[in-house]
């Protein structure tokens, strides 16, 4: 098995011949979190894209051939996340037509930038999902927060969408659904109301958005305490759906906000 070595920059590549991935060790600095990834893919050369992680103080960069069925799957992947962003538009604005993907268009309903695509992060593609689901679902509680309609609003708001990203964010960590070993009760409980209903974790999206609004406005908070109102919304929805009565997420007392 031979092996090919490539240098790009701080890294170098050593590329198994008989292999379609590569590992190599980077320079970084050495102030980043553990177990996270640094920076965004990066092309090194035809057909090879690099990704980089730290694991245990130690960084490691994964370079892997795109082969043309893999390059086929990413292309589709795109398409759909594209397909659910215009969806997501028609739904939130059926009367205003959309520019384009990349457009200060998107500003409006709460991303950080032109392309909203940047602000998904560590939820992902479920998290568009999770807001098409709503704004198809549930309308009116959709418009009313995305408006902000209800109650006396701060002069600083939370930006509709990059919440929704956030929230779908949290509701992963609450249930730990990125490990397969048993978790907390509350997991378990909800594993059982998403094996009964393959729409919970959506139906919980909903009910989360509504709750984190409502807290937000008891609190009168601002900007900078979403962090804070978005771990009593945690709160709030694990006591809900550890009551002895709650079956279903309809079941949710905080269910009924939803209209």
């Amino acid at each position: 098995m031979g092996v090919e070595r490539r240098s790009h920059g701080s890294c170098t590549t050593a590329k198994s011949l008989s292999s379609s991935y590569t590992l190599s060790s980077c320079s970084h600095p050495s102030n980043s979190s553990d177990d996270a990834t640094c920076g965004t893919p990066a092309w090194i050369g035809k057909g090879l894209t690099c990704y980089c992680f730290k694991r245990k103080g130690i960084y490691e960069r994964i370079s892997i051939n795109l082969t043309p069925l893999l390059e086929e799957r990413v292309k589709r992947l795109k398409h759909r996340m594209k397909e659910a962003l215009r969806a997501l538009w028609s739904a939130t604005y059926p009367d205003q037509e959309l520019h384009g993907l990349v457009s200060d268009q998107w500003k409006e309903m709460g991303w950080q930038g032109r392309d909203p695509s940047t602000d998904f992060r560590g939820a992902g593609f479920i998290s568009l999902e999770n807001l098409l689901f709503f704004a198809k679902t549930f309308s009116t509680s959709f418009q009313t927060l995305l408006k902000k309609q209800g109650g006396k609003r701060a002069t600083w708001e939370y930006p509709f969408a990059v919440a929704g990203v956030n929230i779908t964010f949290m509701i992963i960590q609450m249930f730990d659904l990125d490990a397969s070993k048993r978790g907390s009760f509350v997991r378990a409980v909800f594993l059982q109301m998403l094996s009964e209903n393959e729409w919970a974790f959506d139906l919980l999206y909903c009910v989360a958005f509504v709750v984190m609004d409502k807290q937000w406005l008891e609190k009168n908070a601002t900007y900078m305490e979403f962090n804070d109102v978005l771990k009593s919304t945690r709160v709030q929805l694990e006591k809900e759906l550890l009551m002895d009565d709650v079956l279903r997420i309809e079941d949710m007392p905080s269910y009924s906000l939803l209209c």
